[in-house]
């Protein structure tokens, strides 16, 4: 699989408007995310990683333009997604799917697996009759359902084999990306294996590119390639997945990986517990970090906020107790 890129995001930013006063007029904005930037080589994954509030589901909205962002480019296999008109973007969505964390939700309950995974068909490749029936009983095959399914409704399905459904559905459209909204969270321990193993699969059938949103370490670190670690809203380290684990450089993602439990009861991890809460609204002055950071202090902490930096062989960490060449 090649290195090259099939997905380049710079200088990404979302603000949601406040509005107030007697006419409802917008006061403020909510900066849900600020200046994101990564990229995601082809056939690889990349792990978005974060707290509750992080931004990391708006940041994958924002990727397929669900949620419209308010900068930043989005380079999706080399088409500029932000200059796309309604009808090209409708057309670059078969490209890209989003496969989300409720699969339950996610599904229309008063539509058959048939028809739920048939309509994409009908959307994308205006395919219907029996050749639309073939492709989807193939689809069924694919994540491990049986013809059976077909004409059943949602709600007689596990949520294991819902989320099947909801993969099903993104494959119909032949996608070259999945973004993957925490798709094993609402699910069974035993059976979130099982869809790890079925999504590691079909990306070694397929040549299938992932962004992988969770905020489950382990997970990340059986399914993915790199590793981005976001906190309010932007990005303090980007790595591949064994340096994050083997060597974490900034403090949030050392206390992430601290707090990961071991199976072997001889590893014993000093845990780091971080002070305060996390709050969602950013400070304006200094490191986002600061409040909560366990590390010894600088005077540019309180000051400047740090901005990612390259310290070799590709780690990129945003931290003022790295003070490498500045990432352009």
């Amino acid at each position: 699989m090649s290195d090259q890129p099939i997905l380049e995001v710079r200088h990404l930013a979302k603000h949601f408007p406040v509005r107030g006063g007697l006419l409802n007029r917008q006061v403020s904005a909510f900066k849900v995310i600020e200046d994101v930037s990564f990229s995601v080589p082809r056939g690889k994954t990349l792990g978005l990683v974060g707290e509750s509030g992080s931004g990391k589901t708006t940041i994958g909205k924002c990727l397929i333009r669900l949620v419209e962002p308010t900068a930043g480019e989005i380079i999706f296999d080399d088409t500029d997604l932000m200059a796309l008109s309604p009808r090209e973007l409708r057309r670059k969505r078969g490209d890209m799917q989003m496969i989300y964390q409720s699969p339950a939700a996610s599904l229309n309950s008063r539509m058959t697996v048939g028809s739920i995974i048939g309509e994409a068909l009908w959307l994308h490749e205006h395919l219907n009759g029996n050749a639309a029936r073939d492709r989807v009983m193939e689809l069924l095959h694919i994540v491990g359902l049986k013809e059976e399914h077909y004409y059943r409704y949602p709600h007689e399905f596990s949520g294991g084999q819902q989320q099947r459904i909801g993969i099903a559905r993104a494959l119909a459209v032949r996608p070259k990306l999945l973004v993957l909204d925490e798709p094993t969270s609402a699910l069974d321990v035993s059976v979130q294996a099982q869809i790890l193993n079925l999504l590691n699969d079909l990306q070694q059938e397929f040549s299938l590119t992932y962004l992988f949103i969770s905020h489950d370490l382990g997970v990340v670190r059986y399914l993915c390639d790199q590793v981005a670690l976001l906190y309010l809203g932007k990005i303090v380290e980007v790595a591949d997945v064994k340096m994050i684990f083997d060597e974490p450089k900034h403090p949030y993602t050392q206390a992430l990986i601290s707090a990961i439990p071991e199976a072997d009861p001889d590893d014993v991890r000093e845990q780091i517990i971080l002070s305060g809460d996390l709050s969602l609204h950013r400070p304006t002055r200094g490191c986002p970090f600061a409040p909560r950071c366990h590390a010894p202090k600088l005077d540019l902490c309180e000051t400047d906020e740090p901005v990612l930096v390259d310290t070799g062989r590709g780690h990129q960490v945003a931290c003022h107790l790295h003070p490498k060449e500045q990432i352009s």
